[in-house]
């Protein structure tokens, strides 16, 4: 009998308790058994410092999250040994619904219609239809493709920048460093949905918030390290962009001293766009554990070298 062991550190009985159902013959442990007592499987979020070098026989490293860049930082996950990252139609459905009510509520002029209504004044704007709005999606993996999608079907004129060439039918495709540029130029809300790596990590400075059209709306949901903080402040405080909204920052929780917390433009939610749903984040994994005792490939394992 093989061993699963669930390492994650809010309610673990819950997932446990899910892997039972999946896999009822493989034994599913909450905590570490004593040393040298095999542990083929873990399932992680951010675990402890130490835990997973300390476990014998691991064979796979079942992450709960789509980002993997803390794993690959602590170095503690043996060369060898796969990390699969997470991508199940709970989180993908989150992300869709949390990046198109904040591009919505921006584009119908939401935020500004809120401050107007705690000032007591009655102050229409002029509205756009979606098809007069350009959207760039950084990122066309399993979250930036649905993404993009979805704003496709509301009408939006959609770019999708990434890595490496995809295909959208509808939407213009960019990829690589040298299509950046290309990609941001003009568009009214940036969407960033890509994972953290070396490349991408403060990807968003000021010069690429000068290449959007002026009173753009960036909306960040990738990893707090893509944005240069005080470039974004700066930005807004020009009027370069009108808004931000954003789900993920460099240190979490953020600071009681960040000036995110009050300034006029910002949006903030605490790293909620895209949760991982037990039921079926559970399905997704015990699937992986059974692809991987029957021999077959394993899908979304992190390439090291990508970073993702």
């Amino acid at each position: 009998m093989k061993t699963l062991l669930v390492a994650a550190r809010a309610n673990p009985e819950v997932w446990a308790d899910l892997f039972r159902a999946e896999l009822p013959d493989h034994a599913i442990l909450t905590a570490a058994p004593p040393a040298g007592t095999p542990v083929h499987y873990v399932v992680v979020g951010r675990p402890a410092p130490g835990l997973i070098p300390s476990l014998t026989g691991l064979e796979v490293v079942l992450s709960l999250n789509a980002g993997v860049e803390h794993l690959l930082a602590s170095g503690e996950v043996a060369p060898g040994t796969p990390i699969v990252r997470m991508v199940d139609p709970g989180l993908v459905e989150g992300m869709v619904d949390w990046v198109l009510a904040q591009a919505l509520a921006w584009h119908r002029n939401l935020f500004i219609y809120a401050a107007s209504q705690a000032k007591g004044a009655w102050a229409p704007l002029p509205e756009k239809l979606a098809r007069e709005r350009t959207v760039t999606v950084l990122g066309a993996g399993a979250l930036g493709g649905p993404v993009a999608r979805m704003l496709l079907a509301f009408g939006f004129n959609t770019r999708l920048w990434s890595r490496t060439p995809r295909d959208i039918p509808g939407a213009a495709t960019y990829a690589g460093p040298e299509s950046f540029a290309a990609a941001l130029a003009g568009a009214d809300i940036l969407i960033n949905l890509l994972p953290l790596t070396a490349e991408t990590e403060n990807l968003l400075d000021a010069a690429a918030f000068a290449r959007l059209a002026t009173g753009a709306c960036v909306i960040n949901a990738g990893r707090g390290g893509h944005i240069v903080d005080a470039d974004l402040i700066a930005a807004l405080d020009s009027g370069q962009l009108s808004a931000a909204a954003l789900d993920v920052f460099r240190g979490e929780p953020l600071a009681p001293d960040h000036p995110f917390w009050t300034h006029p433009g910002v949006r903030l939610s605490p790293h909620v766009a895209a949760p991982t749903h037990p039921h079926t984040a559970v399905a997704v994994m015990a699937g992986s554990v059974r692809r991987w005792e029957r021999g077959e490939p394993l899908a979304h394992v992190v390439d090291r070298a990508r970073g993702y």
